[in-house]
């Protein structure tokens, strides 16, 4: 009977050690964004979210809960119910990156559009709920789109939005990337011509999903994103924090 007891107590350890003590030394972080981010669907493809790409430049026990969705603003991710089932989950020691601001600043789109006052206060507000969890709340300008003008000048979209996420970083020493800033290097880098390569652009008939062909200077190819999701790798390692050394650049 004791061996027998014996046995059941060691087989009840090696459960533990395989599934929940693991778990527990996982670093949690939760993606909460627009479509820039977000996981693509199969038809979608070879559209890529950047998000999607953050587990390449992460060491393997980090893991990351992708809750970006296509065509939200922090208005409609909040009226929807999608932060509360985020914050409700989330843990202490967990981080959560904020990102939003393409969706947020359309005037024409009413379920979508938030006034940059409450855009502010929205971005507040994530980061109260997510430091009364006690988890690490980082915030993220929106990445910039492709646009160059007539003279082949790369020029922005996005107006007031950013800055106000630069404000409420400092306001309430959050950790905080500029991925709107860093964007617009990569991308002025490349240039008019060669960034095209970055985004969402095929000519027709070269992909399934896209008989017609697109050009789409929004939406990251596979190559983009993992661009994108490499600068936001760089700039935590680069910040010193705890999450730096979670960070993996060997590729």
């Amino acid at each position: 009977m004791k061996l027998k007891l014996f046995w059941i107590y060691v087989l009840a350890i090696v459960f533990m050690l395989g599934t929940g003590v693991s778990e527990e030394h996982k670093v949690v972080i939760f993606l909460v964004g627009d479509s820039t981010m977000a996981e693509k669907l199969s038809e979608k493809r070879p559209e890529t979210g950047w998000g999607e790409m953050l587990y390449k430049y992460m060491r393997e026990n980090v893991m990351v809960k992708n809750h970006a969705k296509n065509g939200r603003s922090t208005k409609s991710f909040i009226e929807e119910g999608r932060w509360q089932t985020v914050i409700d989950i989330v843990k202490p020691g967990d981080y959560v990156f904020i990102q939003f601001g393409h969706n947020d600043e359309s005037r024409s789109k009413i379920g979508r559009y938030t006034s940059p006052v409450q855009y502010g206060n929205n971005l507040r507000k994530f980061v109260k709920d997510t430091r009364a969890k006690k988890a690490f709340p980082v915030l993220l300008t929106p990445v910039v789109r492709r646009r160059f003008n007539d003279r082949g000048e790369f020029y922005d979209t996005h107006g007031e939005y950013p800055d106000i996420v630069r404000k409420i970083a400092k306001e309430l020493n959050v950790i905080f990337v500029d991925h709107h800033r860093l964007s617009e290097i990569l991308i002025r880098s490349y240039g008019e011509e060669k960034s095209k390569e970055l985004f969402l652009h095929l000519e027709p008939g070269k992909n399934i999903n896209y008989p017609e062909g697109v050009e789409d200077n929004t939406h990251f190819s596979s190559n983009g994103a993992k661009l994108m999701a490499e600068i936001i790798a760089r700039e935590i390692r680069a910040l010193n924090i705890k999450l730096s050394e979670f960070v993996n650049l060997e590729e």
